[in-house]
């Protein structure tokens, strides 16, 4: 069902729409049935989704009043895959109950029928839906209560995940879990700005990667900005030690050197990687639309959600985030500046 015609019914509070789809409010972080009594959203901060699956998978909650989750799903297919995703959600942390067989007993369908229902519904397949439920479960619990370096592996175990390194090497959580939960606390970033022709470049770097790339009117604008999302940790000056990343980040840039290979240690949400990673792919000189981005990921209603994980990289030019633009082919708003995102577009063009 296209956007458009979901929101006319949603706007008409169309009862029969009911479990057809259900839409979600950027602003309240709450999804709802189309017939919910709620106040009408504005558009601009609704985005729909097939399932409430898809829509938890996001981060939002069920609405108390119109309890979207009892609604009737009409199709019998995405009732399957609505049931499969709450079956893996109760048991995340049981690896061996949510193999694709275990998932074909357990609902009694052969496992590579039951994969591509899942996978057509949502474009991801159980074994991926269940890796992000248990990078989302291990980030609620490292943000409820005090931690301690026994009740962060005790989380790192109710996730699922077989071992702390687990964690790390999947680079779905950026840092590590304590450091994520205390902004950075404990952390050694080790920095250097530098000035090019798009201003002050930023670079913080901790020993597993680059936490930070911004570009910046001066250098105080740039260290205040570092101190601001690292109050926490320690940081230090290093021109010296990071040359090496300053030259590759502006050769890239300036075209003689095609790729970046240096690594992220990023703090993000399972949507936010998904993107990032899709925005990596881009080929220098190219660009997508914001649109064209959510269907690679597999959520062409999230178009927003798109937006705002582009909003909310740090780490530019590795993320490539300039590379994406308006429906309409306009540059649309950049954290850096709209003024530098054509010059960069530019200079990759040539």
């Amino acid at each position: 069902m296209h956007a458009d015609t979901m929101w006319e019914r949603l706007a008409s509070r169309d009862h029969a729409a009911d479990g057809e789809f259900v839409y979600a409010v950027a602003t309240t972080g709450v999804y709802c049935r189309p017939s919910c009594k709620s106040r009408l959203p504005k558009r601009e901060n609704v985005t729909f989704f097939t399932l409430p699956a898809q829509a938890e998978s996001e981060g939002y909650r069920p609405c108390k009043r119109c309890h979207p989750r009892e609604a009737h799903i009409p199709d019998p297919r995405l009732s399957l895959v609505q049931r499969v995703c709450d079956h893996i959600r109760a048991h995340i942390d049981q690896p061996d109950a949510l193999t694709l067989k275990a998932l074909g007993d357990h609902f009694g369908y052969e496992p590579g029928y039951l994969g591509e229902v899942f996978k057509a519904a949502l474009r991801v397949t159980p074994h991926q839906y269940a890796q992000l439920g248990r990078v989302d479960h291990l980030k609620t619990s490292l943000k409820q209560g005090a931690l301690t370096s026994a009740t962060v592996t005790d989380a790192i175990y109710e996730a699922g995940f077989g071992s702390p390194s687990r964690v790390y090497e999947s680079g779905m959580i950026g840092m590590t879990p304590g450091a994520y939960r205390d902004g950075a606390r404990g952390e050694v970033i080790r920095y250097t700005v530098t000035n090019c022709y798009l201003g002050a470049l930023l670079i913080g770097m901790t020993e597993r990667g680059v936490c930070a790339i911004g570009i910046y009117e001066d250098a105080d604008a740039a260290e205040s900005a570092l101190v601001s999302e690292f109050p926490a940790a320690q940081l230090t000056r290093a021109d010296v030690e990071l040359d090496a990343a300053v030259t590759a980040i502006l050769d890239h840039v300036d075209g003689t050197r095609p790729a970046l290979d240096l690594p992220l240690d990023i703090q993000a949400t399972a949507f936010q990687w998904r993107v990032w990673d899709e925005l990596r792919r881009i080929p220098r000189g190219e660009t997508r639309t914001y649109s064209e981005i959510a269907e690679a990921i597999g959520s062409p209603k999230a178009v927003r959600a798109v937006a705002s994980a582009c909003a909310s990289n740090h780490a530019a030019i590795l993320i490539p985030c300039h590379r994406v633009i308006g429906k309409d082919g306009k540059l649309t708003g950049y954290r850096w500046g709209v003024e530098r995102k054509k010059m960069l577009l530019e200079r990759e063009g040539r």
